[in-house]
């Protein structure tokens, strides 16, 4: 059976090639040779090498509701605001909204975290939205069939406001956080998603709370290590370190803490890593900068526009930077992105029911 009646096979790999993400699902069951197709590692290849990859931010978002007063217009529920997760083409400006997971009619977990590891969207921990008891709830949304799946929960008790990062591949990792007494936790551990399994890893040298977790190294995939920025002990309660942790897969064992990463005391929650293609840096804000780690020193690389005080989220790829934000409490989100070449920052367009609180994100390329 041919893929597509009278085309060649090549021809018709590069015809199923360039179908947009958003309709893999409906590719996959049209026929088990699609279906074969589009989820072999080949098709991941193809599409990379010809350039049709398709960038997506995906964020935790409070969603718009209309006003029930007539006005006709969008308006965010903040006494119970309910969560779902956005998803934003930056570079289409085009929106949309994953299906609801199964259970979870109520919204997703408050402040619950998000990483994308493939074709996978992991939501990871959180409050229960209704009992605000900590959750180590593990959801996995799946692009390529349009379907929720259950994971295994995070193991080790309680655990809220951890950091978590990802190879992009299989594999995500959980460092720190608190426990339900507000402990904060040295512990980590590493989760392979495709099997489900958890693996603990060593503890920390040091209890960090609210830190921020990424790969970051000289080279990519196996040659980067994992590390931990940030956070800070139960003792200091919100007072940020500026130490960073190393943890080195070949030996499995954690580095000697680099004690001034950071230049200032601070959350490190808008650190991220470079867009790849070369770009090994990590840029964060920094009070109203958009700072880069360039040779072991961070060097102002922008301004954050003006409309934005209060960042959300950011994103990084191949030379641009986005970030997500509002001007206040209360106020509409909107989404920048920085050309890091020029400097010049572009709005995106938002529309109204797509302006809602945002609490966290991730960047995939699909």
């Amino acid at each position: 059976m041919e893929l597509i009646s009278d085309l060649p096979e090549d021809v018709a790999r590069d015809c199923l090639v360039r179908v947009s993400y958003q309709q893999f699902a409906a590719v996959a069951s049209v026929c088990k040779k699609w279906k074969t197709e589009i989820q072999s590692p080949e098709f991941c290849r193809r599409r990379r090498a010809i350039g049709k990859t398709q960038k997506i931010v995906v964020t935790v978002q409070s969603r718009m509701e209309p006003d029930k007063c007539g006005a006709g217009l969008l308006v965010k529920s903040t006494m119970n605001p309910v969560y779902r997760l956005s998803v934003l083409e930056p570079e289409t400006g085009i929106w949309s909204e994953l299906p609801v997971p199964p259970g979870f009619d109520g919204g997703l977990p408050v402040f619950c975290q998000l990483v994308g590891v493939g074709y996978d969207v992991v939501v990871m921990g959180g409050w229960d939205p209704d009992s605000l008891k900590p959750s180590n709830s593990v959801l996995i949304y799946n692009f390529m069939s349009g379907t929720w799946r259950s994971g295994t929960d995070i193991p080790g008790g309680a655990r809220t406001f951890f950091a978590c990062a990802t190879d992009s591949a299989r594999t995500v990792y959980v460092a720190g956080g608190h426990d339900e007494e507000k402990n904060a936790l040295r512990s980590a551990y590493a989760y392979d998603v495709l099997s489900d399994l958890w693996i603990p890893m060593p503890d920390m040298a040091m209890e960090r709370d609210e830190c921020k977790a990424m790969l970051y190294g000289s080279g990519g995939g196996s040659d980067n290590s994992l590390c931990i920025i940030g956070g800070y002990c139960t003792e200091m309660q919100g007072q940020f370190e500026r130490s960073a942790e190393v943890f080195d897969f070949a030996t499995w064992k954690w580095s000697p803490m680099m004690d001034e990463f950071l230049d200032d005391a601070m959350c490190p929650r808008t650190c991220v890593n470079g867009g790849g293609d070369g770009d090994k840096r990590l840029y964060m804000c920094s009070g109203s900068d958009v700072v880069a780690l360039m040779d072991s020193t961070w060097q102002r690389v922008a301004k954050v526009p003006s409309e934005i005080r209060n960042v959300a989220c950011v994103g990084a790829w191949e030379g641009a930077v986005l970030l997500i934000g509002s001007s206040g409490l209360g106020k509409p989100y909107m989404g920048f992105v920085l050309d890091v070449k020029s400097g010049v920052w572009t709005k995106i367009v938002s529309p109204d029911n797509y302006t809602g609180h945002v609490q966290s994100g991730c960047f995939l390329e699909i």
